[in-house]
């Protein structure tokens, strides 16, 4: 301003003086221009100086504390100084439009650099290095599926973003696109939110009786014979030990006579498992599935699964229940939003086969992008456990038997050295599963699946006293399963131990009879036998000589060599194998199976063991360790595996 009213004083002292003589006014005049023309350029030089500095300072930033604060997801605002001074007079004027001006320059290349993000994210001010954050997520919602799954695999690819932008896939995609992740094997955890936290305790509850709460709000009418047991007897239990936590079981003149001096208390994790056991039982219905998620279940689950960590068994029961209602697609906003799934992601991560399994269940269960089949309770995919893009093109079952477990079944053979030291990871030295450790690494496009079902020797010990299922009802249970799972639209391979080969032979044929299994008969290509008494066992006739003792279970009682169903069931699966040209191995054991400490049996013997077709092959065994490979290159192993390849040879070529 000083600089203008001086450029103006000269020029009127300039119009209104008097005219010198004519040489020294053109040069006074001269002077005169110089001066102002050069503090014109000066004094606008030094100003356009200074906006441009400032400017400059306006739109640097601190990128380290930018970093930190994109970490804390803060929403940023502009400020306006507080010094009056500087809101008011033409300079501030003067800069306030030069950066608006900007501004409109930068949004413009900003638009026309960042074209491809048109629609959705065309209004975003992002980064360039960002660009490829928000592509990935767009195209994670695209209509095209093979876009989405491409998108999917493009970020659980990635390792060289910043923390914070993992955490923006976290909280902007869907549902199908975080589930994705959690089913890709590189995917890094920072891609999932911890889940929120969890509702506290109500005053003078504990989880045990917010557990008894949630059983006793589910209906307990028209029920399973097995789930009225486990329920009442959960309800029981837990009764008993609230009664003991409150000071007493009965009351005499006011006072309370402890529990635990009376018959004894009831520890507080065997009343959880009890309610645990029960609600398995009960999720397997889609209408308490409902009840268990509207009465809060997902969060009291969770809580008890951080509270057990050290427990295998009570995570274990959770994940069954889990799975279960993941059965249900109308509840998988529902667990997703709960927090599961971040849980599920360390789960399926870990080196414990058993837990891996039962969270790659429920994973699988909850994709339906990738995966059309269902996992009922009791049917694990050893192989594969993420998605893959290698083709599979056949299914290998295995089928445990009396007392057996889909895991511990088909471990490597126990030696000193695995029981003395401490399992490695090193799966080469010792796998507690060799079809995910080694049979999945030999014949990678198989899907490997091993079946659980609950079975006792003894009545005694049965997990479900009032529950006693023949072969024929087990068969026909697993048969449902199977099918919901996709057994029968590939090429098929059963394998099979002792009791579980008798299921093996009764599904097929149950499967034969019926038009909607025809597929699993058409697509089975060959049978592996180990140790099936074809024509019954030792163990049977030593629990019916005993069993006023032994109570020998409804399974046990079917081994018998004189049962008329074990023989029926032999002659019409031998007729029905040659008809259709089952491809058949069977091995047997020559060594006797110590029962206990005391009892010593040749479990299944030589010409029990022979179905009549196919090789049999004798192995000095125990019953117990014929399907059990001392290490990877043994005999047992090595003829399985070629058994496996030969018989696929041409469905694993196609």
């Amino acid at each position: 301003m000083s600089l203008a009213a001086y450029c103006i004083i000269c020029c009127r002292r300039m119009g209104t003086s008097t005219p010198p003589p004519k040489s020294t006014t053109h040069w006074r005049d001269v002077r005169n221009i110089i001066k102002f023309t050069g503090s014109l350029i000066l004094g606008g030089s030094l100003f356009i100086t200074y906006e441009v500095l400032a400017l400059k300072k306006s739109l640097t930033l601190d990128t380290q504390v930018v970093e930190r604060e994109k970490m804390k997801s803060y929403i940023y605002v502009h400020t306006v100084s507080l010094d009056k001074r500087e809101n008011h007079g033409i300079t501030y004027q003067a800069r306030k439009e030069l950066h608006k001006a900007v501004r409109k320059v930068l949004a413009t290349s900003a638009r026309i650099l960042q074209g491809p993000f048109a629609d959705t994210f065309s209004t975003i001010d992002i980064e360039d290095h960002e660009c490829a954050v928000w592509l990935l997520l767009r195209k994670s919602k695209s209509d095209d599926r093979a876009a989405r799954l491409q998108a999917v695999q493009e970020m659980s690819e990635t390792h060289h973003w910043h923390d914070y932008q993992y955490r923006i896939i976290a909280q902007a995609c869907d549902l199908r696109t975080l589930i994705g992740l959690a089913r890709s094997k590189d995917s890094d955890l920072r891609f999932f939110l911890r889940p929120p936290p969890l509702p506290s305790l109500k005053e003078d509850s504990s989880i045990e009786e917010e557990l008894r709460q949630l059983l006793a709000s589910l209906p307990q009418t028209d029920l399973d014979e097995c789930i009225q047991y486990f329920t009442s007897l959960a309800l029981s239990e837990s009764s008993q030990s609230l009664a003991a936590q409150k000071g007493g079981l009965w009351c005499f003149g006011g006072n309370g006579l402890p529990y635990a001096e009376s018959f004894g208390e009831v520890p507080s994790a065997t009343v959880e498992m009890f309610c645990l056991e029960a609600l398995v039982k009960h999720s397997e219905i889609p209408t308490h599935c409902d009840k268990i998620e509207a009465n809060g279940g997902l969060q009291l689950l969770q809580k008890l699964y951080q509270l057990h960590k050290d427990c295998p068994n009570v995570q274990r029961n959770i994940m069954r229940i889990l799975g279960n209602m993941a059965l249900n697609e109308h509840l998988h906003s529902t667990i997703v939003r709960s927090g599961w799934v971040s849980i599920l992601v360390e789960a399926i991560k870990s080196h414990d086969i058993m837990e891996a399994s039962h969270a790659a269940r429920t994973l699988a269960n909850l994709d339906r992008e990738t995966v059309q089949d269902k996992y009922q309770d009791g049917v694990y995919v050893l192989h594969p456990q993420y998605r893959t893009s290698q083709p599979i093109k056949a299914d290998v079952l295995f089928i445990h038997g009396l007392m057996g477990a889909a895991f511990k079944t088909w471990r490597q053979q126990d030696s000193d050295e695995n029981l003395t030291e401490k399992v490695s990871e090193d799966e080469s030295k010792y796998t507690t599963c060799w079809p995910k450790s080694w049979l999945a690494r030999d014949c990678p496009a198989l899907r490997i699946i091993s079946v659980e079902y609950d079975t006792s020797l003894s009545d005694w010990r049965a997990r479900c006293p009032v529950e006693r299922k023949s072969i024929a009802f087990r068969s026909n249970e697993l048969l449902r399963k199977l099918r919901a799972a996709g057994v029968g639209d590939r090429p098929v391979i059963w394998v099979s131990h002792s009791m579980g080969g008798l299921l093996v032979k009764k599904m097929l044929l149950e499967a034969s009879k019926k038009p909607e299994m025809s597929t699993i008969i058409n697509n089975t290509r060959g049978i592996i036998f180990y140790s099936v008494p074809h024509h019954g066992s030792h163990l049977a006739e030593y629990s019916v000589n005993i069993r006023y003792l032994l109570f020998p279970s409804l399974e046990v009682k079917e081994l018998s060599k004189d049962s008329p169903a074990l023989k029926t069931l032999q002659d019409d699966f031998l007729e029905f194998a040659k008809d259709k040209n089952f491809q058949v191995l069977s091995f047997v054991e020559t060594l006797p199976t110590y029962i206990g400490s005391m009892i010593k049996l040749h479990v299944v013997p030589l010409e029990s063991a022979d179905l009549g077709i196919g090789d049999l092959i004798p192995v000095d065994v125990n019953h117990l360790n014929i399907c059990k490979p001392k290490k990877k290159d043994a005999f047992l192993y090595q003829r399985t595996l070629q058994f496996i390849c030969d018989t696929l040879a041409k469905d694993l070529e196609n």
